[in-house]
């Protein structure tokens, strides 16, 4: 999730392509899709038609075993734009496979996080359980942030490199996120 359109520089976009270049390590594939590219209406429907641009990327959604949900902190808040994320995620609710189970068990989410201000921790919780909710499963150190100084204006994208703190954090998000979506893809969740 970014707010601004390709190609304006993002930090949520740096903090996106870190998470995707950890998960190359761990042999997981990985797109980024920057919502701002896109005109995703607000709504709880898988399609809100007029130009909803949304139905191409819950099929890549669908398709894929973990979602990253990338934002910057927008006063003390997920960005509207994850915000329509986790909206757009409503209409999965009453969605189930063959087994009866809802379609996004066996997924696993993380939440990255970035911004110049506090409220790193309270964005992902607010992410992490719309995530759960939608049916994402979580993993332990499930996030990774870099949050600035506070009322200053060095931004992420403006270091020479990751903190040493962010990359570790990342690491371990990836690293865990990988095992348990190829634990949940070996045994899935119980239906019923």
């Amino acid at each position: 999730m970014h707010p601004f359109p390709s190609p304006k520089a993002s930090s949520s976009d740096l903090l996106a392509r870190q998470v995707a270049a950890d998960s190359r390590e761990h042999l997981v594939p990985s797109e980024i899709l920057r919502i701002s590219d896109f005109n995703v209406k607000p709504g709880v429907l898988k399609d809100m038609e007029e130009s909803d641009q949304w139905p191409p990327i819950r099929q890549t959604l669908l398709a894929a075993d973990t979602l990253v949900l990338s934002t910057p902190i927008r006063v003390d808040h997920p960005s509207s734009l994850a915000q329509r994320v986790l909206e757009r995620l409503d209409a999965e609710l009453s969605e189930t496979d063959e087994q009866g189970r809802p379609i996004l068990f066996g997924k696993v989410g993380l939440v990255a996080v970035v911004g110049n201000e506090d409220g790193a921790h309270h964005v992902i919780a607010d992410l992490g359980q719309g995530l759960a909710d939608a049916g994402f499963t979580l993993v332990a150190r499930g996030s990774t942030c870099w949050v600035g100084q506070a009322m200053h204006t060095t931004d992420c994208q403006d270091l020479q490199q990751s903190p040493e703190s962010t990359a570790i954090a990342t690491g371990i998000a990836i690293r865990n996120a990988a095992h348990l979506a190829r634990l949940l893809k070996a045994s899935p969740c119980p239906a019923g």
